[in-house]
């Protein structure tokens, strides 16, 4: 993994190989929602490379000792409705004691902005960590729009996870939110005119669902 800035590029051969799979235009609804969880549970590895853990006592065929577990109670994913739900099944696989929130959040076609029509968390926001997850990081205006929502609870910790993302992306987020840290596999070339990331993958809600 490499880290410039904040911004944290997974740049594991396994991570590289998936996503390019991905953005073959030929691959069909069920390899894209299959790739894009293997994806997300290797980039959970490095993303909760930090995380809290506990000390427990357990029994082996052999005798008694003291351990270390995740505590994964003081973790929150948090999936922007609707292409983050991706994301969030590959990493609960990894960490399935995480709780769990979603922000929905659409983009208005002619402004570009973020307009929340949905907003679910799990209690006592203020004792967790939490790891806000979207395929995209484009205009950086959804991303940028949760994470102001979620620091209106006082979160302990906000990291934003992402496939792909582009300059201008990044640029957005840390502009807005600097403390932020960015976790993607790749940082493409430039925004279209329609805030498509370029070369990317096209729009990953619609390759994973099947929907144009």
């Amino acid at each position: 993994m490499t880290k410039s800035n904040n911004v944290h590029v997974i740049d594991h051969p396994l991570v590289q190989h998936k996503l390019s799979l991905m953005r073959n235009k030929e691959a069909s609804t069920n390899s894209f929602r299959r790739l894009l969880n293997e994806l997300s549970m290797l980039m959970a590895y490095e993303v909760t490379r930090d995380m809290p853990m506990q000390e427990v006592e357990m029994e082996t065929p052999l005798e008694k000792m003291k351990t270390r577990v995740i505590d994964g109670k003081k973790l929150v994913f948090v999936s922007i409705l609707r292409a983050g739900t991706g994301i969030l099944d590959g990493m609960l696989s990894v960490v399935p004691g995480a709780r769990v929130g979603h922000i929905g959040l659409y983009r208005d076609p002619k402004t570009l902005m973020a307009v929340e029509y949905y907003f679910k968390l799990p209690h006592n926001v203020e004792e967790r960590d939490i790891i806000v997850v979207d395929p995209m990081l484009a205009t950086g205006n959804s991303a940028i729009a949760a994470v102001e929502r979620l620091k209106e609870l006082n979160p302990k910790s906000i990291k934003f996870v992402c496939l792909l993302t582009c300059p201008e992306g990044v640029a957005a987020l840390q502009k807005a939110h600097p403390d932020v840290p960015i976790y993607t596999a790749a940082i493409d070339r430039q925004l279209n005119d329609h805030g498509y990331i370029l070369p990317g993958l096209g729009d990953a809600g619609d390759r994973m669902f099947g929907t144009k």
